[in-house]
């Protein structure tokens, strides 16, 4: 079979390298860019950040398996790949180690803005010791949105930091928090509580029409002033001005990036002149993690190569 991996060579910390290891019968085709033009003759398309739309579809021939690297599928027209007869699938966070590596990127972030980074680099380099003061995570509340894969791993971890834990899910929050031992966990609505009541706010839910934007003018004034915002899931959900105009106005004190409003994101953006942690898309992006995922992958061509169901249909 024909695979396309529509990322540059070694993208997504040598995946296709693994893929191409693990199964040598099949032809892998790296694009070099994130940006499919046509479908026509590949038999499998491995998406990573490329749009998967009705028109693009139109142009496969012999296309049977969308399978993703990794969870997000926010990119994929799945009701049209399935009225084609293409089978869509990804692999969960929670199936692969993935959302342990994004968990624990997450807490560097928060610990790099906790014991201000940037203060540290500075005193580095003008020969000053003992300076700047940090604070710690011990004491302070972590507020989760998204209570999925990501989200778990995180709690579980972050527990031992003897923070207050409180976070948001679409259902049953209590059972929730209750399993993960949280001291409050509320649904959509209650998002504007959780923003007053934490210091960090940890973004962990996937991108949808819904979530898109979330974070903006009107939610960035609720939350905690001098608190910090860490963004795992997608930079969709976060609208760059309003976090620009949030870290000007000192409405919060810093934020942990590692998605972006575009991807690859400039470096020369002026938000980055700011308090922001930043990271290059690499939350799952380990040993572990990549080990997991490809795995799967390659289980699932094999699956489809057999006229059988993959893992994680969608």
């Amino acid at each position: 079979m024909k695979i396309c991996f529509a990322a540059p060579e070694n993208a997504w910390g040598g995946a296709l390298g693994l893929l191409r290891a693990a199964l040598p019968q099949h032809e892998f085709v790296a694009l070099g860019h994130f940006s499919l033009e046509s479908l026509r003759g590949y038999d499998v398309v491995i998406p990573t950040m490329s749009r998967v739309t009705e028109a693009l579809l139109a142009t496969a021939d012999r296309l049977r398996l969308i399978q993703q690297v990794g969870s997000g599928l926010e990119g994929v027209d799945i009701e049209a790949a399935r009225k084609r007869g293409i089978q869509v699938a990804n692999v969960p966070t929670d199936s692969c180690g993935n959302a342990d590596s994004v968990a624990e990127l997450g807490i560097y972030m928060m610990i790099g803005l906790a014991r201000n980074f940037r203060g540290m680099a500075a005193s580095f380099a003008n020969r000053k010791t003992g300076e700047p003061r940090g604070t710690t995570l011990m004491g302070k509340t972590v507020g989760i949105v998204g209570l999925g894969g990501i989200g778990k791993a995180l709690a579980k971890r972050l527990r031992s930091f003897d923070v207050r834990l409180i976070g948001i899910k679409r259902g049953n929050p209590e059972e929730t928090a209750a399993d993960l031992g949280l001291a409050w966990a509320g649904g959509s609505q209650d998002l504007v509580r959780l923003l007053g009541l934490s210091d960090f706010v940890v973004l962990c839910l996937p991108l949808s029409a819904e979530s898109r934007n979330l974070m903006n003018e009107k939610t960035f004034a609720s939350m905690k002033k001098g608190s910090f915002l860490i963004n795992l899931s997608r930079g969709g959900i976060v609208d760059r001005a309003a976090l620009e105009n949030a870290l000007e106005t000192g409405q919060i004190a810093g934020a942990g990036l590692d998605v972006y409003w575009e991807e690859p994101v400039d470096p020369d953006d002026t938000i980055f002149r700011h308090n922001v942690f930043t990271t290059p898309h690499v939350g799952g992006s380990t040993d572990v993690s990549i080990t997991g995922i490809v795995h799967v992958v390659a289980d699932n061509i094999r699956r489809v190569e057999k006229n059988q169901e993959p893992l994680y249909a969608k």
